[in-house]
Formats: C-alpha cells, structure tokens, sequence
C-alpha cells in the first residue's frame, strides 16, 4: 500500500524537478539527437525526390502531349513533293493546330549534340521533319497514319506517346518511392523514440518506484520523459533539416530543359522542409507517451 503524503510536501514540490530523472546525456539521448538528425536530412531529400517528381510528370507530360512530328523518307526527286502533301493532309486534319517543315538549320540544331556543329545536313539523306502542333484534346492518330500513308507514302507519324507514356510512368513510380520513404522514415524515428525511452526507463526503474511510493502518477512520470525526448528529436532533426536544405540548394543546376533543371524544391515547396522538425516532434511526442506509459503501466 502507498504511503499518504500531503499535497504540499509531497509530489506537488517534486513535480517541477521530476524532469530530473530523464538524463540529460548519455547513449539515449546523443542516439536520439543523432537519429533525429539523420532522418530528417533523408526526410528532406525524400520530400525533394517527390516534389521533383510531380514536377517531371507534368513537364515532360505538358512538353510531348500538345506535340507531333512527321517524318518524310524519299527519293530526292519525290520528297518535295512528299512534304507539300504532307503539309495539306495536316491543314485538313482536325486537332491539328499548325505544321510547318523544320529547316535544315533547325535540324542541323537538333543533331548537333550528337554529331558536332558540321554536320553538313543538306549533303546527307536526312529525313525531312514536320513539327505539329495539336490541341489539348488531341487527333485521331490512326486516322491521319491512313491518310499519310495514301497521300505521301513516305511519311511516317509520332505522336510521341510511346516515349511520353514510360517518362511520366517513371516519374509517378519516383514519386512513389518518394512518399513510401518518408513513411519509413517516419516509421523508422518513431521505433528509434520508443527504444531510447525504454532503455531511459529501464535505467531509472529504482528511481520511477519510489515516485510510485510517494503517489505520482504514470502520466505525471511519462510527461517527463515526453518533455525531454520531443525536444531532442525537435532538436537533432532542425540541424539535420538545415543540412539537408543546404545541400539542396547547392545542387548543381545545369542547361535548362535538363533532369538536373527539376531536382529540389521549387518557391513553396521550400515550406514543406521546414515543416519536418515539427513533424518529428510531433512522432516522438506520440512514440514517447506511448512508450512510457505502456512501460510504467506494465510495471505498476
């Protein structure tokens, strides 16, 4: 049976010092100032790798989905006449908002990075190049396939779904992977909370009895641990947030256009990486209640 201690002398003058029995260094706490850290640095990374994602899905989407291209392969003598026919079966075409030849220069522009600033385009049998503009709703693809392949017999069209369709796939699993990590790491924090709480209340078994001889209650005895280990896993994952946007933001940044243009966050979505202390505040305050209160209730 628990002793009776008057309010005064009792629990009420220990409270305001019952914080003391959560130590204030050791493995405990640098375990749950280093995790907190580490996982707020992959944390960042993972909502970047998302936000990057969203955007490459619908860049690459929005770049091929309002685009076609007609190639012409003919006899020297026939591929003029090919590309006018070309030309009039697309002004009639509905869904098709402009065509235009590409000119050799254009061309020479397109094939530069593979093959150097010389490439004497007009000596070689490249495939004459129509750039069509669509609208949003689209054409009939096949339709106009048939009706190229009556009109100009060398014509052949790419409405670039089989090369939009795989990029934005691969965007949509990246940003995937991206929400799974972060709930992983989220995981991953709050195990790492509730095992650095067990392991302070294991350390303070002697200590947490004799405030249960003297009347304090779990909750009053969990509220400790919970004060302290919020403010650590707030603590550890500001300086691994603050790391994390750092090395963001010196990401090199290259060509526009290129992958590398998407990697990072982009004007808003900078907020997002300062909500992760707070967020990792919030896990550990939840872990650690849970925690210690599982654990004081089982040994009362």
């Amino acid at each position: 049976m628990k002793p009776f201690l008057p309010a005064a002398t009792g629990l009420s003058a220990f409270a305001p010092r019952i914080d003391r029995i959560v130590p204030s260094t050791g493995a405990s706490a640098m375990l749950t100032l280093l995790t907190s850290a580490a996982m707020a640095f992959l944390a960042v990374f993972a909502l970047a790798l998302a936000f990057s994602a969203n955007r490459l899905a619908d860049s690459w989407s929005g770049a091929l989905a309002a685009t076609a291209t007609v190639r012409i392969s003919a006899a020297p003598d026939q591929i003029d006449v090919q590309a006018r026919r070309v030309l009039e079966v697309l002004a009639t075409t509905p869904g098709i908002l402009s065509a235009r030849e590409m000119p050799p220069e254009e061309t020479q522009a397109l094939l530069e990075p593979w093959f150097g600033p010389e490439l004497p385009v007009e000596t070689l049998p490249i495939p004459r190049l129509v750039a069509v503009t669509t609208e949003p709703r689209g054409f009939d693809a096949d339709g106009l396939r048939l009706r190229l392949s009556a009109e100009a017999p060398g014509a052949v069209l790419d409405d670039h779904d089989r090369w939009r369709a795989p990029l934005v796939d691969t965007a949509i699993v990246l940003r995937r992977i991206a929400v799974l990590s972060l709930a992983l790491i989220g995981g991953a924090t709050a195990a790492m909370v509730t095992l650095a709480v067990q392991a302070a209340l294991a350390a303070n078994a002697q200590v947490i009895r004799v405030l249960h001889m003297i009347g304090a209650r779990d909750v009053t005895i969990a509220r400790a641990f919970v004060r302290r280990f919020t403010l650590r896993a707030f603590v550890g994952s500001l300086a691994g947030t603050a790391a994390a946007t750092i090395a963001v933001s010196l990401l090199p940044v290259v060509a526009d256009g290129e992958f590398l243009t998407h990697v990072g966050f982009s004007g808003s979505e900078w907020l997002w990486a300062l909500c992760v202390p707070v967020i990792a505040a919030v896990t550990a305050l939840i872990a650690t209640r849970a925690a210690a209160l599982r654990r004081l209730r089982s040994e009362a």
